[in-house]
């Protein structure tokens, strides 16, 4: 009864426990960026401030300099693409009539040259000029809305200010923290456990903090050369498709994909033939990024099977949402190398030992049938004699 109570009621279980998480979401946020930004301290630590000898003072510094740098490139990023970005947004919205009007016009000249040579397009262009007019009268109407979720956004923004604090903290206290958890291992597990435990935790370590730091820059890149083609080809709104662009890129497979119908859908309302040329580009520049420059940025330490990742993504997206989708690159790979390194070397470990006992045991009967077989042999008996001569001989010239 309790189980069976348990089971109906898990609902309120999963609300319990999210509301917990609630309560320690800023250390829990805390400790993910100062897992991100942990990296960086040790690049400072280790290459520019290597000549100062005290490692506390060493430790201190580079985090000095991590947060340093960390705020150079947000104030960068509020004073240089904020505003274009605002700019962008904001003059989209006040256009998007005038832009739906003209897509509209030319729905509508396309299904009149459609009738002229005689072919039946009504329904699509009716099914599209709805699809436009409800675009547009929904954005419109949702600016109040939308102005309105500022509260909430200043809300997030405190505890992520608050969570960027406990990050600073987290790194400072880092090798404290480290050590307790050691000692806590050390006490809970046995050596050989232990030592297991830990080369797991450190390969996971590195598969992940590759991955995140592979992603960021490969984000920022594609980012930056959508930017440059579109400043060439002098499309509109490249701040506000780049940032997009740049951002969906971080989820793989269906990341690109989103980030170029959202670019091809903004440029389809100013220009179509914009949207086109900007689509094929995105194809190249996704080719070129699948094949070339992401598999030499990541090299061999997340090569993992294509149906794997693309089963992690779907199962990650539909259990957590955007974070799995993220994660399920790495996720992948961790699991990719417990099952070929962990599970499988333990199979054959274990299936090595069994062929090698029962090696012996055969060997053993093989010695016993032997000796049975020659027990009744007499020194005097010349067929004996004749049949133990007439054994194999090994090359050595032992007797087999």
């Amino acid at each position: 009864m309790v189980v069976y109570l348990c089971l109906a009621h898990i609902d309120l279980f999963f609300k319990g426990l999210g509301g917990f998480f609630g309560f320690i979401s800023p250390v829990i946020i805390g400790i993910i960026i100062a897992y991100v930004l942990d990296p960086l301290a040790k690049i400072f630590e280790k290459y520019i401030l290597r000549g100062l000898k005290k490692e506390s003072t060493r430790r201190r510094l580079s985090v000095a300099l991590t947060v340093a740098a960390v705020l150079l490139f947000l104030v960068l990023l509020l004073v240089v693409l904020i505003p274009q970005l605002f700019s962008s947004i904001s003059y989209f919205v006040r256009h998007l009539d005038t832009y739906v009007e003209q897509l509209q016009n030319l729905v509508n000249d396309i299904a009149g040259k459609s009738a002229a040579k005689k072919i039946n397009i009504d329904r699509l262009t009716n099914a599209g000029s709805d699809l436009l007019s409800k675009i547009s009268s929904g954005i419109t109407g949702n600016v109040d809305d939308i102005v309105n979720t500022s509260l909430s956004v200043g809300t997030g923004l405190f505890n992520f200010i608050i969570s960027f604090i406990l990050a600073i903290y987290f790194l400072l206290d880092k090798k404290h923290l480290l050590a307790g958890c050691r000692r806590l291992m050390k006490a809970v597990l046995s050596d050989k456990s232990y030592k297991k435990t830990t080369d797991f935790l450190n390969r996971c370590n590195n598969i992940l903090i590759r991955y995140i730091a592979c992603d960021i820059f490969d984000g920022i890149i594609i980012g930056v050369i959508n930017f440059v083609f579109m400043c060439i080809a002098g499309y509109q709104y490249r701040g506000l498709i780049s940032i997009i662009v740049g951002v969906t890129n971080l989820a793989p497979t269906f990341g690109p994909i989103v980030g170029c119908a959202i670019g091809a859908f903004i440029l389809l309302l100013v220009n179509p033939w914009h949207a086109l040329v900007f689509i094929l580009f995105t194809i190249a520049l996704q080719t070129f990024d699948g094949y070339i420059f992401k598999p030499k940025l990541f090299g061999n330490t997340l090569g993992v099977s294509s149906i794997w990742i693309l089963i992690c993504i779907i199962v990650g997206g539909r259990m957590f949402g955007v974070w799995g989708i993220l994660l399920a690159i790495p996720f992948a790979a961790i699991f990719d190398f417990v099952y070929h390194e962990m599970i499988i070397t333990l199979i054959e470990s274990r299936k090595a030992k069994k062929a090698k006992e029962s090696g012996d045991d055969s060997g053993v009967g093989d010695t016993v049938r032997a000796d049975d077989q020659t027990s009744h042999i007499r020194p005097d008996d010349s067929a004996g004699t004749d049949s133990v001569k007439s054994l194999p001989v090994h090359p050595d010239g032992d007797d087999v």
